[in-house]
């Protein structure tokens, strides 16, 4: 093949390199997988069983679902620590897309409590796999200074959010129309579609897919096997002897990322391996950290407060036609696909007058408690509009992109030299602890005392996104130029 010819093919995916098309398909339909399964996970959980439900307690549900939601990003922190030490990101992520789809096989074809567990633990596991290399993977087709690179990461998380927006349309209408294991049944079919895409295609991936960034001493191994399956039989004979209460799921996760968070941060603000700047940019960080954990706690309610919410509360008639449940979630999606367009082009035209991330931090996390507070006026009335739902996940879109997108930059530049991914891990700790403590809150939600709830959470993170907001410019010093 010549230069042309190659340069040629290396552009074939809309001007990129022909392996994004391979990558962006297997994110795109584990996103329209994950999100399917998600939009009708909760009603399947607290539907009483002639609704073809499980019948569980509707705060026990929503807390089994913060504690799935969570799990995933733990997950996330331990598969990017078996892709860096022992396995590279491409196995990693292949074996993870495939326990994602024996996941959703085993909520559809498994029933009751048993299908759920072994759906929820294998799905969590495989979509945390699939977050951790994704990216990773895509940011490797590029050559350092290629200039395709933004426009080619925009396509993939195009895919991501294409995913989300078909996925709850497609299995809710399933759900409602012949019923839930349905639903799932479809979840599994567009995540096998994906990972038959890219089996196919995996072998056009560059080398860097399979490098190994900091490879475990091979006499290290069997001690790491020998952790890992203690680990899992615990796991398992906890699971099967009923110690781990359904309606504690949510506080062991809240626990676990916890310890985990604060052990990271002690590990990496001791070290000796890092300098005086470094260790003040870390010390930076820990105010975001509880910011972020605030604001995910309060917009992963998507999954579970507005979940019941959009079931019970909301006028879902169109013409005639009651749309279903999951049919919310797609809402989100819409958004950020017209707006994260905006954003970018906003943040480049203002360069360096743009607001620095401390900033960026605060106004989503006080913005996210606006959106609570919007809940208030529609506390006394029997039904609730759906325009009016719409305007406020609106709002949630916007504080997502003053954060979310801006939150694994800055674990980046802040990160010392020899903590780099343990530094990304912590933001994902705190993704994972704001989505445990989503279901954890909603076990207080009252849909006869709308006021309290959404009034208190709403104001919560006000206080909170001022709080960091006046000590941005103590944060800026310690940052050391960072913006």
């Amino acid at each position: 093949m010549t230069a042309a010819q190659t340069e040629q093919q290396d552009r074939s995916f809309f001007g990129q390199p022909r392996p994004l098309a391979n990558l962006f398909g297997v994110e795109l339909w584990e996103r329209f997988s994950f999100y399917g399964m998600q939009g009708i996970l909760l009603i399947y959980l607290y539907y009483e069983a002639d609704r073809g439900g499980l019948g569980i307690n509707q705060g026990t549900a929503a807390g089994i679902v913060g504690a799935y939601g969570g799990s995933v990003y733990l997950s996330t922190v331990i598969f990017a620590w078996l892709s860096d030490r022992l396995f590279g990101p491409e196995k990693v992520l292949f074996g993870s897309a495939i326990l994602v789809m024996a996941g959703h096989i085993g909520l559809a074809v498994i029933p009751g409590v048993l299908g759920v567990t072994v759906g929820l633990i294998l799905v969590a596991l495989g979509s945390g796999g699939v977050k951790a290399t994704a990216t990773t993977l895509v940011g490797g087709l590029y050559r350092e200074g290629d200039e395709r690179r933004d426009a080619g990461f925009s396509i993939f998380y195009l895919g991501i959010n294409l995913g989300a927006l078909v996925g709850p349309l497609l299995t809710g209408l399933l759900q409602e129309e012949i019923g839930f294991h349905y639903g799932f049944g479809l979840a599994a079919v567009g995540m096998a579609i994906g990972l038959t895409q890219y089996a196919l295609g995996r072998k056009r991936l560059p080398a860097n897919a399979n490098h190994v960034a900091n490879p475990l001493p091979a006499n290290r191994r069997p001690m790491v096997y020998g952790i890992a399956a203690a680990v899992v039989i615990v796991i398992v004979v906890l699971a099967l002897t009923g110690a781990l209460p359904a309606d504690r799921l949510s506080d062991i996760v809240i626990v676990l990322s916890i310890v985990a968070a604060v052990a990271y941060f002690v590990v990496i603000l001791t070290s000796h391996r890092i300098n005086v700047v470094e260790r003040r940019r870390v010390l930076a960080f820990i105010p975001m950290f509880i910011a972020s954990a605030a604001f995910w706690s309060l917009y992963q309610q998507q999954f579970t407060v507005i979940t019941i919410y959009s079931d019970t509360r909301l006028d879902r008639n169109l013409g005639g036609w009651e749309f279903p449940v999951s049919w919310v979630q797609s809402i989100n999606p819409v958004f950020i696909i017209i707006l994260a367009g905006v954003f970018a082009t906003l943040w480049t035209r203002l360069g360096d007058r743009q607001p620095s991330t401390p900033v960026k931090f605060a106004a989503g996390t006080a913005i996210m408690g606006v959106a609570f507070l919007l809940f208030l006026p529609f506390a006394m009335t029997t039904k609730v509009p759906l325009l009016g739902l719409a305007g406020i996940l609106l709002v949630f879109t916007i504080a997502e992109l003053l954060l979310s997108p801006v939150g694994l930059s800055v674990t980046t530049k802040l990160a010392p030299e020899a903590f780099r991914t343990q530094m990304v891990a912590l933001f994902f700790l705190s993704v994972a602890l704001g989505t445990a403590l989503s279901g954890e809150l909603a076990g207080y939600y009252n849909a006869d005392d709308e006021v309290a709830y959404f009034g208190i959470l709403g104001v919560v993170a006000i206080v909170l996104g001022g709080t960091l907001l006046a000590l941005t410019p103590m944060l800026k010093r310690l940052m050391g130029g960072v913006r």
